[in-house]
């Protein structure tokens, strides 16, 4: 995992770090919304990300397509947009999944299917990380599990206050809300657009949980 970065210089820039340049960077999907969307901010957070956390919140930094290892020989992470954020004098780990319509891919059933030692361990070591029972329904996708550790695991290694996980929905329709709000429900939360619920952790930390709704103007950009 490369630990250099350099500012951008407009949405375009983007497009280079994605995992697959060419499909993923269409018009109406999320990787190309969410670039136009966070690039429009010109410094700043998105409104309806600032909205999140309260009127005093500042963008410190934010980081297109940032993988985080997991801490295994594994894939990385690899987070849409993570972000440090400074609100209420706390600065805050923060790790954003745009979505339009696209799902959150496979359930936790899917993905262990036949689980190798490799995936058992990971699958654990995500519960215990993020303080969930295992083994955990597997109806839940499991995107969200290592997104939710990704901004866990930069909250440590910054050494923040907190951490939170932001889906950013472009969707007309707010397209898999309810998996979101299943997720939440293992943290016993109630997911509500446009509104941050918060979960302590293990370590003592504190997780926040927000869904986004973006604006539509992006869509056609």
């Amino acid at each position: 995992m490369r630990k250099i970065y350099i500012p951008t210089s407009g949405a375009q820039s983007w497009q280079a770090l994605l995992a697959d340049p060419m499909k993923q960077w269409r018009t109406g999907y999320s990787a190309r919304t969410l670039a136009h969307c966070w690039e429009a901010a010109e410094g700043g957070l998105p409104p309806e990300i600032a909205d999140l956390f309260g009127s005093d919140t500042e963008l410190l930094i934010a980081i297109p397509e940032h993988k985080v290892s997991l801490r295994d020989a594994g894939r990385d992470s690899q987070t849409d947009v993570f972000a440090l954020v400074k609100s209420s004098n706390r600065t805050i780990a923060v790790a954003v999944e745009g979505k339009v319509n696209e799902s959150f891919g496979p359930t936790i059933s899917d993905w262990y299917v036949d689980a190798s030692l490799r995936k058992q361990q990971r699958l654990a070591f995500l519960c215990e990380l993020i303080g969930i029972e295992r083994p955990p329904p597997g109806d839940v996708h499991y995107q969200l599990f290592h997104r939710a550790a990704s901004a866990v695991l930069e909250a440590d290694r910054f050494k923040t206050d907190d951490a939170a996980m932001i889906v950013h929905s472009f969707s007309s329709d707010n397209k898999w809300f309810d998996a979101y709000a299943a997720f939440l429900d293992l943290f016993k939360l109630t997911a509500e657009a446009g509104k941050l619920v918060s979960r302590r952790l293990p370590d003592g930390r504190t997780l926040h949980f927000g869904w986004a709704e973006g604006d539509p103007q992006f869509l056609s950009l």
